[in-house]
């Protein structure tokens, strides 16, 4: 008997290589400013060039891309004032879905959020950086699906795409993640209160605190070469 060779759909594989590049781009194995070589992408992610084009494509329209006449696609480097007016506004927008989900939660969804802080707690303290961010982004994601208003959600995956990479490496520092992750159980406590204005300023300050933490990264970088150039 030969087995059945089941083809996969070309939606399925141009989720999969938008998914796993998105991966790759938020987690930095494809440096800010670096061009998507076609050829090897298509070659590591074991996709045609087909799929890989409508999944650059979409991660352009996500904000982790730009495409540049005559160059092709360059991963999103963005600049000191570009950080800091994005995460102002996600800032505005973390406080206003906290505010809303205090409000708004289900108990069903409240159980989830705790069920992922839970799963978030063991992936920090196996030092998982990777599953911790995932698991992360799904908790924020689901405190703000809470506040069901799908303006502010449309609003804030569209601002969020462009930080996904930046929040990632926020946590790099061994203090900063841990700061991070006790400010996520004081906010999960918040919500499990209803408490409405403690949860946005939680979120508002968290997001506050990546940007520093972000800031202080872009200008260690920017420093180098001067320093190395100075030697």
């Amino acid at each position: 008997m030969t087995a059945e060779v089941i083809a996969i759909p070309r939606a399925a594989l141009h989720e999969q290589a938008t998914q796993r590049l998105r991966q790759m781009l938020v987690e930095g194995r494809i440096a800010p400013g670096a061009k998507l070589n076609e050829r090897e992408l298509a070659h590591e992610l074991q996709v045609s060039r087909t799929p890989l084009r409508e999944a650059i494509k979409m991660l352009a329209a996500e904000g982790l891309v730009e495409l540049v006449p005559n160059r092709g696609a360059i991963a999103v480097a963005l600049s000191e004032a570009d950080v800091l007016n994005t995460f102002e506004v996600m800032a505005g927008l973390e406080g206003l879905s906290g505010e809303l989900a205090a409000q708004r939660i289900t108990d069903a969804e409240l159980a989830e959020i705790r069920a992922m802080q839970f799963e978030m707690m063991g992936a920090y303290t196996r030092a998982d950086l990777s599953n911790y961010y995932r698991i992360n982004s799904m908790i924020h994601t689901a405190i703000n699906a809470a506040a069901k208003n799908p303006v502010l959600t449309s609003t804030y995956n569209q601002v969020n795409a462009r930080l996904q990479a930046l929040r990632f490496r926020s946590n790099q520092n061994g203090d900063k993640w841990k700061r991070a992750m006790k400010e996520h159980e004081k906010m999960v406590d918040a919500l499990s209160a209803r408490d409405g204005a403690t949860l946005r300023a939680l979120l508002q300050q968290h997001l506050y605190n990546k940007r520093d933490a972000v800031i202080a990264q872009l200008r260690h970088a920017a420093a180098q070469p001067a320093k190395q150039a100075a030697q």
